[in-house]
C-alpha cells in the first residue's frame, strides 16, 4: 500500500503518551496484543495508535475499522479521534458493523431486502414456550432468551445444543433439561422464520456466512477494511471471533486490547481465551502490557492487586500488576453492619454527609452484586433527600420525559431567532416540559425525572461554553448524535449499579456493598471457574474508585436474625489494608472447616466423581438421566415461587433447584429423611419441612391410588 504524506502533528501524538502507550501507538503495522490493566489508558493508547497511523501516512482513515462492545464506547472513540484531528475512521460495535454490511450486501448475496431485526427475543421465546406447552413467567422467559443467546454466540444449533451443554455441565434455566432446552431453541427458530425476522446474533451469523460463501463480497469487505482494532477483546465470544477472522482473511494487521482480569461476562459466551492465545495465532505479534494506573490512588490500587493475588504471592493467569501513578489518598475501609437495612442506612448516611460537604452526587456510586440489593439503598437515599439514578434501567434517551423534552426542543429550534442565549432558551423550553428551576423536595421517581431534564440544561451550558455561537438547531443535532451513540449527559445523582453494569465506568467515591460469601461469590457460583469470575467482579468494583473506597457487608439479612454471614473469601488476603475483619474464616476455625468438608462424592447412578455443589446435592452427575417425578418437581417449584413471593425473597433463598430436584428424586417420607438432603438445614426444616412433606405425601398417595 502506498504511504500517505506524513502530517506534521504525527510526532506530537506520540509525545503525549507514557512509554508503554507509546509502544502501542508507534507501531501501527502488524499484529499487536495489548494487555491493559484497569485505569491504564487503553482507549488513549489505541486512539493514538490509529491517529498516528493516519497522520504518519501508514493508514487511510476509511480503511480502518475499530470495533468495541458498546455504542457509547464507539462514540467516545470517534470523539477522541476527532479531537486528535483524525476523521473518517469507522468505530462501531460488532453488531453495528455487521448490520451495516448485511444491509449493503444482502441484495446481491441473497436477493431482496435484509430481514428486519427483532429488538427483543422475549415475544418469540414466549410464543415458542407456548407451543411447547411450557408454563413460563417473565423471569423464565428472560432466562430462556439469555440461554438461546449463549447457544447462538457459541455457534450451537438445536441439534448440537444438548451434547454441548452436557459436556460443559451447563444447566439450562427454568427447570428444563438439555433435551427440552434444545426443543425451545428449535421452536424459537421456527417462530422467527414464520415472522420473517432475525435476532441480533443472526446478524453476525448471517454476515459471517455470506463472507465465507461469497468470494466477491469477502474481496470487497477486505479491500475496504485493511486495519483492525478490537477493544475489550477479553469479552469476545466464538461467533464474534469467527466474524473477525472473516473480516481479516489471510491478513494479520490487527491490534487487540483487553484485560483477562476483567472477564466478567462468561455467562454470555465471552471468553478470554482468544486474548490469551493471540500470540499463539500470531507468533510475530508485539505484546505490550499497560500497567500504569492513572485512575486510582495508591491505596485503591494496592487493594485491587491484593484481590487478584494468589495465596503465597504471584498473579492470576494473564493479569497485570497495577502501578499507581497518583499521589497518596485515604485508605479503603471495610464496614460491618448488623443486617441489610442497617448496611443501607450506614451507606446512605455516609453519602448524605459527603454531599453536604460539597461532593457531587454524580461522582458517587454504590455497587452491588444483584439488582435486588438496590431497593433498600434507594429507600435510604430517598429518605435523606439524596438524588440517585439506577444504572441498567431505562436508557436516558428512552425516558419519556427526555423524549418529550427533545420533541419540544426540536420545535423550538425552528423559531430560534438568536436573541436569547442558548442555555436560557433551553431552560425556557424545559419549563414547558415540566422542569422547575429548583429540585423537588421529594425523592424517588419525581427526583429522577427532574434530574434527567436538569442534565439537558447542564449539557446546554457545556455546548455554549465550547461554542458561544451555538444555537438550538445545533444543540438538537448534538442530542440526536448522542442518542444514536447512547452517549447520555451526566445526571446529577448518586449511581446505583450492579457490578456488571459498572464495567467501564469510574467515580471519585465508590461504596461496594454486600461483600460477604453468598453474594461475593454468589451462591450459584460452584465451579472453580465460576468462583474466579466472581473474584474478577470484585476486582472490577474496586478499580472503579478514584479516591475513596468503602466496602461493607451485613452479618445477617434481617434485623434480629442470627449473624451467620462472613466477609467474602476474596478479602482473605487484604488484612494488611482492611484489617482482621476481612478474614472470611478465623484461623482457629479453618482446620475445623476443612475437616468438615467432604473430599469426595460419587454419582449414585454411574459412580463418577461429582464435580459441583449441585451434583453433590442431587447425588447424581449431570450426564446421568434424572429419576425424579416431574410432576412432583413442578409442584415443589410452584410452592417455592408462592413462598418466595409471600416472604419477599428470591426463590433460591427458600430452596435451590438442586435441593428441590433431590427432594423429587429421593421422595423423603419423614423429617429425618428430608433433613439428610443437602440444603435442608435445621432452620429450613422447621420452617418449610411440613409443607414440603405434605406435597410429597400428596403425590405419593396419588401414585398409590
Amino acid at each position: 500500500m502506498t504511504s500517505l504524506p506524513v502530517h506534521p502533528g504525527a510526532d506530537a501524538v506520540l509525545d503525549a503518551l507514557d512509554p508503554e502507550q507509546r509502544e502501542v501507538a508507534a507501531h501501527p503495522r502488524g499484529p499487536m496484543c495489548v494487555l491493559a490493566g484497569a485505569g491504564t489508558g487503553k482507549t488513549r493508547a489505541i486512539t493514538h495508535r490509529i491517529a498516528y497511523g493516519v497522520l504518519s501516512g501508514v493508514y487511510q482513515p476509511q480503511r480502518v475499522l475499530a470495533v468495541t462492545f458498546t455504542a457509547r464506547a464507539a462514540g467516545e472513540m470517534r470523539t477522541r479521534l476527532r479531537d486528535l484531528g483524525v476523521g473518517g475512521v469507522q468505530a462501531r460495535t460488532f453488531h453495528a458493523a455487521a448490520l451495516r454490511q448485511l444491509h449493503y450486501f444482502w441484495p446481491q448475496a441473497v436477493g431482496g431486502a435484509a430481514p428486519e431485526v427483532m429488538p427483543h427475543k422475549a415475544g418469540a421465546v414466549a410464543e415458542a414456550g407456548g407451543r411447547l406447552r411450557l408454563r413460563l413467567d417473565s423471569p423464565a422467559v428472560r432466562d430462556l432468551a439469555a440461554e438461546i443467546e449463549w447457544a447462538k454466540v457459541s455457534m450451537l444449533t438445536a441439534d448440537t445444543y444438548a451434547t454441548a451443554a452436557r459436556a460443559q455441565r451447563r444447566e439450562p434455566p427454568a427447570g428444563l433439561d438439555a433435551i427440552a432446552m434444545a426443543r425451545v431453541v428449535a421452536t424459537y427458530e421456527e417462530v422467527k422464520t414464520e415472522r420473517g425476522v432475525i435476532d441480533f446474533e443472526d446478524v453476525l451469523l448471517l454476515m459471517s456466512g455470506i463472507l465465507a460463501e461469497h468470494v466477491e463480497v469477502a474481496r470487497v469487505v477486505r479491500g475496504q477494511y485493511r486495519h483492525f482494532v478490537v477493544d475489550e477483546y477479553q469479552d469476545v465470544n466464538r461467533l464474534q471471533q469467527t466474524l473477525l477472522d472473516q473480516w481479516l482473511g489471510d491478513r494479520d494487521d490487527v491490534c487487540v486490547v483487553g484485560d483477562p482480569a476483567q472477564t466478567i461476562y462468561s455467562f454470555t459466551g465471552a471468553s478470554p481465551r482468544h486474548l490469551l492465545a493471540f500470540r499463539g495465532r500470531h507468533p510475530q505479534a508485539r505484546v505490550v502490557e499497560l500497567v500504569r494506573n492513572y485512575r486510582s490512588t495508591p491505596q485503591v490500587v494496592g487493594l485491587a492487586n491484593l484481590v487478584l493475588s494468589m495465596p503465597g504471592g504471584g498473579r492470576r493467569s494473564g493479569s497485570v500488576e497495577l502501578r499507581a501513578q497518583r499521589g497518596a489518598g485515604v485508605d479503603p475501609e471495610l464496614v460491618v453492619a448488623d443486617d441489610d437495612p442497617a448496611e443501607a442506612e450506614q451507606v446512605a448516611t455516609r453519602i448524605a454527609g459527603l454531599v453536604a460537604d460539597g461532593h457531587s452526587p454524580a461522582e458517587i456510586a454504590v455497587l452491588f452484586r444483584t439488582n435486588g440489593q438496590s431497593e433498600l439503598l434507594e429507600s435510604a437515599l430517598a429518605q435523606r433527600g439524596v438524588p440517585y439514578l439506577v444504572r441498567g434501567g431505562e436508557r436516558f434517551f428512552s425516558r419519556k420525559e427526555v423524549r418529550d423534552a427533545v420533541l419540544l426542543l426540536r420545535g423550538g429550534a425552528r423559531t430560534d431567532d438568536g436573541e436569547v442565549p442558548l442555555p436560557d432558551l433551553v431552560r425556557d423550553v424545559l419549563l414547558g416540559a415540566g422542569w422547575t428551576r429548583e429540585p423537588p423536595t421529594s425523592g424517588g421517581a419525581a427526583r429522577e425525572r427532574w434530574e434527567s431534564l436538569a442534565a439537558l440544561a447542564a449539557l446546554a451550558d457545556d455546548v455554549s461554553a465550547a461554542d458561544p455561537e451555538a444555537r438550538l438547531p445545533g444543540f438538537v443535532r448534538e442530542l440526536d448524535e448522542r442518542a444514536a451513540a447512547q452517549h447520555a449527559p451526566t445526571v446529577q445523582g448518586v449511581t446505583l449499579a450492579s457490578l456488571h453494569a459498572a464495567k467501564g465506568l469510574e467515580w471519585d467515591t465508590v461504596f461496594l456493598v454486600g461483600c460477604s460469601d453468598g453474594l461475593l461469590p454468589i451462591t450459584m457460583a460452584e465451579t472453580p471457574e465460576e468462583i474466579e469470575e466472581e473474584r474478577r467482579l470484585l476486582y472490577v468494583g474496586v478499580t472503579r474508585a478514584r479516591d475513596r473506597l468503602v466496602l461493607s457487608y451485613a452479618r445477617s439479612r434481617t434485623p434480629g436474625a442470627k449473624a451467620t454471614r462472613r466477609p467474602s473469601r476474596f478479602l482473605d488476603g487484604t488484612g494488611s489494608v482492611l484489617g482482621a475483619a476481612a478474614r472470611s474464616i478465623p484461623k482457629r476455625r479453618r482446620k475445623e472447616a476443612a475437616a468438615r468438608t467432604p473430599t469426595r462424592s460419587t454419582c449414585r447412578v454411574c459412580g463418577r466423581d461429582l464435580a459441583t455443589a449441585k451434583e453433590r446435592t442431587v447425588g447424581r452427575c449431570t450426564t446421568c438421566p434424572p429419576s425424579r417425578d416431574e410432576r412432583l418437581f413442578e409442584a415443589l417449584r410452584e410452592w417455592r415461587l408462592e413462598t418466595a413471593k409471600e416472604n419477599a425473597v428470591p426463590a433460591y433463598v427458600v430452596f435451590t433447584d438442586a435441593t428441590l430436584e433431590a427432594i423429587a428424586e429421593r421422595v423423603p417420607a419423614d423429617t429425618g429423611e428430608l433433613s439428610r438432603i443437602t440444603g435442608v438445614g435445621p432452620a429450613k426444616l422447621e420452617r418449610f419441612g411440613p409443607a414440603v412433606l405434605g406435597i410429597v405425601e400428596e403425590f405419593s398417595d396419588a401414585e398409590s391410588g
